[in-house]
């Protein structure tokens, strides 16, 4: 096999690995493989913990078995083709690249609890890692990519309420084990146990293993779970916001490829000026509006901070002058 044929074989293998390519039947049908694959082996999973399917483990044995095979190899296929997801580094450095990704990391933490299930219990519990297999199943898609962008675009303000959450649950918990110790040595013994009180005071609605008795302590925990619902909400009214913000921008963008003409589609290589860069940065620099682009077959309503690589399409058009 020379050389040429061998690349070709590779990068075809590589398109049929890709998650979300809708036009190529072969990688349609290898997505849904894995999403088999992993819904049997979470299933596996769970009846394991059942009492009744017990004389069915060998079969369970099996199921699992097939299914880590099945990971094990997409797993050495993606570190082998690692240098078409990052054709802009070396062979070596995609491969480290993959490895410590979250993708690479997720899809290790899955294969290495079959091996060492009867070992230390790190291992075994590194068989709950599996489930963030299931997010793969959506990963090219708008309903993923849309949390993703909220998200990363309103870290600052969610950092900061979390320490707002934080500085709270820190100064209630000293404060309520100031106050219990004396009189509830045994529950509020250290301010620890005044944090888990504080947490599940703030963050739910009590647990009612640990509570105040005395009237300070619960009159301040009366104040405390106030603030509680008003500082729990300031995240949640950041991620609303930032929902209703993303889906105003998309129908925005969908309203402009219906109307505007004059839209022009380039594809980005590694000559293209493009390459690397964030959207927010081509559209000042170039001035021009990317309504949308194409990475490996999904449609994808671009963010200001979406890095534009190579292989992907854009389509963008001109900024109207004011």
């Amino acid at each position: 096999m020379n050389s040429l044929t061998y690349e070709k074989r590779k990068n075809r293998i590589f398109d049929i690995i890709q998650i979300g390519k809708k036009e190529d039947l072969a990688s349609r049908i290898f997505d849904f493989l894995i999403v088999g694959a992993i819904i049997a082996n979470i299933a596996v999973l769970f009846l394991e913990t059942f009492d009744e399917v017990g004389k069915y483990s060998n079969i369970l044995r099996v199921i699992e078995l097939a299914t880590v095979i099945i990971f094990l190899i997409e797993y050495l296929l993606r570190i082998w083709t690692a240098e078409y997801l990052y054709p802009n580094k070396s062979r070596g450095r995609a491969m480290l690249r993959f490895l410590i990704s979250f993708e690479g990391i997720v899809d290790l933490c899955t294969i290495l609890p079959f091996f060492f299930l009867s070992g230390f219990i790190a291992f075994r519990m590194l068989r709950v890692v599996r489930i963030l297999h299931l997010f793969r199943i959506n990963a090219y898609y708008d309903s993923i990519n849309v949390i993703t962008s909220v998200l990363s675009e309103k870290r600052n303000q969610l950092i900061s309420s979390i320490f707002i959450i934080m500085v709270l649950m820190m100064a209630s918990s000293l404060c309520m084990y100031n106050v219990e110790h004396d009189v509830q040595p045994e529950v509020f013994s250290n301010a620890f146990s005044g944090i888990w009180w504080s947490m599940s005071t703030i963050l739910t609605v009590g647990y009612g293993d640990i509570y105040p008795i005395t009237l300070i302590g619960q009159l301040m925990a009366i104040i405390i779970s106030f603030l509680g619902v008003g500082v729990v909400a300031i995240p949640t009214g950041i991620i609303s916001a930032g929902f209703v913000e993303r889906y105003t921008q998309m129908q925005n963008h969908n309203e402009t490829k219906r109307n505007v003409r004059g839209t022009v589609s380039v594809i980005v290589d590694e000559t293209s000026p493009f390459k690397g860069q964030c959207v927010k940065a081509v559209e000042n620099d170039y001035q021009i509006d990317i309504v949308v682009f194409i990475r490996n077959g999904a449609v994808i309503v671009p963010a200001d901070l979406s890095e534009i690589m190579v292989g992907d399409m854009l389509i963008y058009q001109a900024q109207e002058l004011s």
